[in-house]
């Protein structure tokens, strides 16, 4: 750990990488919330696996057409909204489209993300620090856009509040009191979209799910209220993330798997001290 905090002094990435996961946390605290109370992993998981189609695609446009202001964040942030319009739209239909939708957008934003990226000159093996992560290639430009996307969130959060707990706990109860959950259920889908941009370089697409999920129901255990959760899970998941990223270069391994790794060892130890208190 003393070497970890040295090198932190010393390596401007490594401090890139550290804010990067506590922002990355903090959303996914926040909105993981709402994933986990709402039963929505499925849709999470989805969602998730889209973005690859738009960064394949952002990378394309950019290394062989020369879009150079195009990142890969910005092909995940379109995919990923567009993703969460269409499940959203597919939702208010009714009916079984609604599996259908999240099962295609989860293989075919895989397929369409890994064409594009073999279709790239150059590109073909970072296509492992898109799916398992890379937190340490942020750059400031990339912090920027983190920071924009937990300000949104945020503040959506602060407007929207009760409408979105209104729907995460009794959907009907809130359509019978005249909240529009069609739409409200929309904008959590945009928000969860949100966040998984944020998780892609802390732990890829592939991780993405766990982290949204594990970290808050390990604090949903002790937790009686939604904000109450939101807080200690944002609080337990920047932990995570910063002791994930100490022992990944202590021992020079990747940092999302071994956050993963932690957070499912903390799930596991708050199953057990919830069973415990249960039996006391």
């Amino acid at each position: 750990m003393i070497e970890f905090l040295d090198a932190l002094g010393r390596h401007a990435f490594l401090r890139h990488a550290l804010l990067a996961g506590v922002l990355a946390s903090v959303a996914s605290g926040v909105v993981g919330t709402y994933v986990v109370t709402r039963r929505i992993t499925a849709i999470a998981g989805s969602l998730a696996h889209a973005v690859l189609g738009g960064m394949g695609l952002a990378i394309w446009l950019r290394t062989v057409h020369g879009w150079a202001w195009l990142t890969p964040l910005h092909g995940a942030v379109f995919a990923a909204l567009l993703g969460a319009v269409i499940i959203g739209a597919a939702r208010a239909r009714g009916g079984d489209r609604e599996d259908t939708v999240i099962s295609a957008l989860w293989a075919v934003g895989m397929a369409v993300g890994v064409l594009f990226l073999f279709l790239t000159p150059g590109y073909k093996a970072d296509l492992m620090t898109y799916l398992f992560g890379n937190i340490v290639m942020v750059d400031p430009e990339t912090l920027r856009l983190l920071l924009l996307l937990d300000g949104v969130i945020l503040l959506v959060v602060a407007l929207f509040y009760d409408p979105l707990l209104a729907v995460c706990y009794d959907e009907e109860f809130a359509r019978l009191r005249g909240v529009r959950t069609d739409a409200v259920f929309t904008l959590l889908l945009v928000l969860v979209a949100l966040t998984i941009v944020t998780l892609i370089y802390v732990v890829g697409v592939v991780l993405v799910i766990a982290l949204i999920s594990l970290p808050v129901s390990a604090v949903g255990r002790f937790s009686r209220r939604l904000w109450q959760m939101m807080v200690l899970a944002a609080a337990l998941s920047s932990i995570l993330t910063a002791a994930g990223l100490a022992l990944a270069y202590a021992a020079d391994l990747p940092a999302g798997a071994v956050t993963i790794l932690l957070a499912a060892l903390v799930y596991v130890l708050a199953g057990a001290a919830s069973a415990l208190k249960r039996r006391a």
